[in-house]
């Protein structure tokens, strides 16, 4: 996973990043598929506000298609205090086998399936959740990581 990304870090400054970067360290790695909508402001907000919770235990980051400018925004809009990606070529959702077909209202189309994965220090997948509900989600994962 030697791709590099273009995101912004908890301050929101523009940084390029690998995964491999994050070895040593568990990390809660989740997928949405669009800034500034209602579940991914949702989930994202959720994270926020247990950031405190989750980073005695891993690193947050978040991926979506979005360009470093609209992160940029979502993450001024709601105060986020985690680490936001960008995958416009989707190569990381491919990686992760995330990037799939989606239909609304009888119309097909590619997108982000909503899924969170946790890295083990070594960099290895230890847990996934696939088709995430928004709702109760981060408690999910913090029981996980306990």
């Amino acid at each position: 996973m030697n791709n590099k990304f273009l995101g912004l870090d908890i301050e929101g400054n523009e940084i390029e990043t690998t995964l491999d970067e994050f070895k040593g360290k568990k990390v809660v790695l989740y997928f949405y598929p669009k800034d500034n909508t209602s579940g991914c402001t949702q989930e994202a907000c959720d994270f926020r506000d247990n950031i405190n919770r989750l980073t005695t235990k891993a690193t947050v980051i978040g991926v979506s298609p979005d360009s470093i400018k609209s992160h940029k925004k979502f993450k001024e809009n709601h105060n986020l205090n985690f680490l936001l990606l960008s995958d416009p070529e989707h190569k990381l959702a491919e990686q992760f086998e995330v990037w799939k077909e989606k239909s609304m209202y009888g119309r097909k189309y590619m997108g982000i399936e909503r899924s969170t994965f946790i890295i083990d220090e070594n960099g290895i997948i230890a847990k996934e959740w696939r088709k995430v509900k928004v709702k109760g989600h981060v408690d999910e994962i913090l029981e996980y990581l306990k």
